[in-house]
């Protein structure tokens, strides 16, 4: 795990430009969504009960997990992930103290384009979410698009967890540990995908349902509104 750790830079990073307008062309071949280079969901992998700080690892579903946050493209390989936070964080929170979202949020941002999470990620100019109350049909066509799109992103954990079903059913070490097997999980991951190998038909995945995020301050209102006028904006122009 030291060998694989030390190698995860290179094999799993945010897209470089010519990256990211491939994978733009693969998401809108795929279900119309324009702009997409990934999508983001979080992942609880089950963990023995730990030692120290126990309660703090009890998800919503009342078991130990870490809450793993996953970040593909359209070829089912992962760009970012994070594998350090425990199961009581939710998925905005995760993502929040990413470096990812930190990427993203700073201007330039660290790629152009697109990602697509649930509701219980906070809207943003490059992160769209899905409309909570469609009005019309190009709102519903949006969603539609969405979710189709989406999609990739729990395909590729299902595919995950089924290569390395230790990631399915309880990993029993102490939480630092489980870190850095995930971490080397998902490297082998993108080292299969990297090498064509077919991958296994993906588990299917119960996932907790999302808590929808909102704004916490004046400046992440801010933030939401210009990320409601993008989406509205997507949804006019080519829904």
């Amino acid at each position: 795990m030291d060998a694989l750790i030390q190698m995860l830079p290179q094999y799993i990073h945010p897209p470089t430009e010519q990256e990211a307008q491939q994978q733009k062309v693969a998401f809108s071949v795929a279900a119309g969504f324009p702009g997409v280079f990934g999508c983001v969901d979080g992942t609880h992998v089950k963990i023995l009960r730990p030692h120290v700080d126990e309660e703090v690892y009890v998800n919503r579903k009342n078991f130990h997990s870490l809450n793993v946050q996953i970040v593909c493209n359209a070829d089912l390989l992962i760009i970012d992930c994070v594998a350090r936070h425990p199961g009581s964080f939710h998925d905005a929170r995760v993502l929040r103290e990413s470096q990812f979202f930190a990427g993203m949020e700073q201007r330039p941002p660290v790629v152009e384009g697109l990602v697509l999470g649930d509701s219980g990620y906070p809207l943003r100019e490059w992160l769209m979410t899905p409309f909570g109350d469609p009005v019309d049909h190009q709102q519903n066509a949006f969603n539609t698009a969405h979710r189709l799109s989406r999609v990739t992103v729990e395909r590729c954990i299902g595919v995950l967890k089924r290569r390395w079903h230790c990631l399915h059913t309880e990993l029993r070490v102490e939480p630092a540990v489980a870190s850095r097997i995930v971490y080397s999980c998902c490297l082998l991951h993108n080292k299969a995908v990297l090498l064509g190998l077919e991958p296994p038909a993906p588990l299917p995945l119960e996932e907790l349902p999302a808590i929808p995020a909102h704004p916490r301050n004046d400046g992440e209102r801010a933030r939401t509104a210009a990320g409601k006028a993008v989406r509205l904006h997507i949804a006019r122009t080519h829904f």
